[in-house]
């Protein structure tokens, strides 16, 4: 009530003031200069649609303690429709091996190829089918702040445990706009920020992340730059998770990282769970880096999507404008898994070579 009661007077006193027409304005006079008439006063009277209800399910404080987040692959059927039983499938393998929280519609998993409604639909549908399970972290960031805040206010609506954010990209903003866009989503719930230059063409600088972690909603950093910058970070005891597989087990064991926001535990769960919960172990990491530098030689989820349809979890169909990995590259694959050990990937199937024609591309859907 004492904060309806702030609001109030809020308004009252941001009345708004609209110049007032004067017959004998100097621009009307010839030869005389021309004067801007006052700029009329509009509060911003936009409320966020918050439910302490939804917020009070889960904390940053939950969300600061996974070791392990699979940024999940959105699978599809041959129209290009989202492939739910392929989905559901690959989310129960990530819980069965240990992963503690999923990316939806992150990178990995092509949210930037879906619509709004795809986006909110299957965040919703992960939190129905799996929240008792995982924690389900939504990508509801977006270069443009109005997108972001309706995004994430519908993602926290159907039930998300926290919102993963990035900074406006192309489109990029000053030091103090990429802090007042974050403001702007940080209020809504636990919130995770994600630094990938090489994708957004801008650096978040460590002020901006020192500004907003005075916000108990910020969980945390997925940080893309590098183990001195994630050092940098949990020095100041700001929860920081790896955003490269190939840098997690030293950035987890050497320079205090929480853990991981996987691409490749899409493939290998409980190993890369091994690598985040059971001490340094550096014969299994190196182990795993030929298959992370395999994940990489094209832009993410290329590879990624190519070896989950090699493997026979998903349908070999890719949303355009990703294409699967050359006849060469995927013989490579089936060695890397025999190496590796087939029993250690997902599914059950044989790993195949796949042939050009297998692949369905699709350009509408």
């Amino acid at each position: 009530m004492a904060a309806m009661m702030s609001y109030s007077v809020c308004l009252r006193e941001s009345t708004l003031q609209f110049p007032r027409p004067n017959c004998g304005d100097n621009y009307k006079r010839r030869g005389g200069k021309w004067r801007s008439p006052q700029a009329a006063a509009i509060p911003d009277l936009h409320l966020p649609m918050r439910s302490f209800e939804v917020k009070n399910r889960t904390s940053a404080e939950d969300i600061k303690s996974l070791r392990l987040i699979t940024a999940i692959k959105t699978p599809y059927l041959p129209d290009g429709r989202f492939d739910l039983e392929a989905y559901d499938a690959l989310v129960n393998m990530q819980i069965v091996n240990g992963a503690e929280g999923v990316i939806v519609g992150g990178t990995t998993g092509e949210g930037q190829l879906m619509s709004w409604d795809e986006h909110i639909m299957l965040i919703g549908h992960t939190v129905n089918c799996f929240g008792s399970s995982v924690k389900v972290i939504g990508n509801t960031g977006s270069n443009s702040t109005r997108e972001a805040i309706h995004a994430t206010e519908q993602g926290f609506a159907v039930g998300m445990h926290a919102a993963l954010h990035i900074n406006p990209y192309y489109g990029k903003t000053s030091v103090e706009g990429m802090v007042s866009h974050f403001d702007c989503v940080l209020p809504m719930g636990p919130t995770i920020i994600y630094n990938v230059p090489s994708r957004t063409g801008q650096d978040i600088p460590p002020r901006v992340i020192h500004t907003i972690a005075q916000s108990p909603n910020l969980a945390g950093v997925k940080e893309c730059v590098g183990n001195d910058r994630v050092e940098q970070y949990t020095d100041k005891g700001i929860v920081v998770w790896s955003g490269n597989d190939d840098q997690c087990h030293d950035a987890r064991w050497n320079h205090g990282a929480t853990g991981v926001i996987s691409v490749t535990s899409n493939l290998l769960p409980g190993l890369m769970r091994k690598l985040m919960f059971e001490g340094k172990n550096s014969e299994l990491n190196s182990k795993l880096l030929p298959l992370i530098d395999w994940l990489f030689q094209e832009p993410n989820p290329i590879a990624l999507n190519t070896a989950l349809a090699q493997l026979g979890v998903v349908r070999p169909v890719f949303r355009l404008p990703y294409m699967p990995l050359p006849l060469a590259k995927r013989i490579e694959f089936v060695n890397l898994v025999k190496k590796i050990g087939r029993e250690n990937f997902v599914g059950e199937n044989n790993v195949q070579v796949l042939d050009d024609d297998d692949f369905i591309l699709i350009s509408r859907y």
